[in-house]
């Protein structure tokens, strides 16, 4: 971890509950953008957004989508037990009638034993849907799942019978136009708990005009956990425990980060920052002789426990060279890296992301690159109205020193 105490209370702010957006604007493109660069900070419109990237960058997106994961069962009693499902045992897919999830309960004191029992979907697709508790490991427990139509997949079982798991701090139940809203456009692999909120603002139109600009887009995907709206509860936030997500990375992504090595790579999200951060360790590990089999792991303090000087490009090269030489086309494993101030950036050079909650990791992550000048970012976007958090508005931040 890092050498000097880390005070949460550093990174705090009055966030006003009317500053936090309820809905999406009518459209994505519409929101507003605050440009960090060079000291100076710029009120911009995201659709926009070209004006402000180097020409010939490198956009980096996360292409995960967010499953339903609220399930809502009600015991004969009436009493009402909310399984929110974080992570299964393999896969997403499965198919055979059963599957095994890492869950969250909601009301697990009246929920001591028994199978619950969830009726989903109409006529053809109606389907049932039974649920067994088993161990609890800390806050999450065991889930057995049964339904009875067993050609169809679990997350198919979850578009009939799940919610959509809105961030807490919307306090609103999830509407029929959240089911589109609350997904970026271009999402494609189910896993996700939270969306990667920073891309809910691109349009076909935005991306056009960024390609315009000669600028390319790769992605990646990491499965947002519902770690990432846990609070930093301790008052040194060494001492927070950060969640881990899965993630999984093309081969033809690796060639491109190497090909863009002297280039502008950036993120679009906090998710990708990580991610991409993640493989710069991952590749240093590898030198080193790390075998990481059929899944890697990376410590939320890998990065601050020796200095590394290896350069990006060898770092990604020993990834690259994994790959082939177990003749793979990805990589897949978990982060629990935390980035805070002191983090030096191997990867990324600039971020797209939205405004976040005051004391927590995300906050952190936006100091770490910009420095103290976040307050200063943030006390302007209070100031003129801009809107807060996951359905709100962005920002283009570039490190402090560039």
């Amino acid at each position: 971890m890092t050498e000097y105490p880390l005070n949460i209370s550093d990174y705090d702010y009055a966030l006003p509950e009317n500053r936090i957006a309820k809905y999406p604007l009518s459209e994505r493109d519409q929101s507003k953008l605050l440009v960090y660069k060079d000291g100076i900070l710029t009120d911009a419109a995201f659709k926009n957004i070209s004006d402000h990237l180097p020409t010939g960058s490198l956009l980096i997106f996360n292409n995960t989508r967010v499953i339903r994961a609220r399930l809502i069962f009600q015991k004969e009693s009436g009493t009402r037990i909310e399984i929110f499902c974080l992570q299964p045992e393999g896969s997403y897919g499965q198919t055979g009638g059963s599957a095994t999830w890492k869950c969250l309960i909601g009301n697990a004191k009246r929920w001591k034993s028994g199978v619950l029992e969830l009726l989903a979907g109409e006529g053809d697709e109606q389907v049932t849907l039974t649920a067994t508790r088993g161990e609890q490991s800390g806050d999450t427990h065991r889930i057995m799942f049964t339904w009875n139509k067993p050609g169809i997949a679990f997350e198919q079982v979850l578009e009939l019978a799940g919610k959509i798991p809105l961030p807490p701090y919307l306090n609103r139940s999830p509407e029929l136009s959240d089911t589109e809203r609350y997904q970026t456009i271009y999402a494609q692999f189910n896993g996700s708990v939270a969306a990667p909120t920073a891309g809910l603002h691109f349009t076909p139109k935005v991306l056009e005009s960024i390609e315009a600009k000669d600028c390319r887009f790769e992605y990646l995907t990491l499965h947002v956990g519902a770690g990432t709206f846990k609070p930093v509860s301790v008052d040194d936030a060494r001492q927070h425990t950060m969640h881990e997500e899965e993630l999984i990375v093309e081969k033809q992504l690796i060639l491109k980060l190497l090909q863009n090595t002297s280039g502008n790579t950036i993120p679009v999200g906090t998710t990708s920052m990580r991610s991409l951060e993640s493989l710069y360790w991952l590749g240093c590990r590898l030198l080193n002789g790390y075998e990481p089999g059929d899944s890697f792991f990376i410590d939320q303090w890998e990065p601050y426990q020796h200095e590394e000087k290896t350069p990006a490009a060898e770092a990604l090269q020993a990834i690259y060279d994994y790959l082939n030489r177990n003749n793979l086309q990805s990589v897949s494993g978990f982060t629990q890296i935390m980035i805070v101030p002191g983090y030096r950036f191997r990867i990324c050079k600039a971020l797209i992301t939205n405004f976040h909650q005051p004391q927590s990791t995300l906050l952190l992550l936006v100091a770490a690159l910009i420095g103290k000048n976040w307050e200063k970012a943030y006390k302007y976007a209070l100031e003129n109205d801009f809107r807060f958090l996951s359905y709100g508005d962005s920002c283009l931040f570039f490190p402090a020193n560039s």
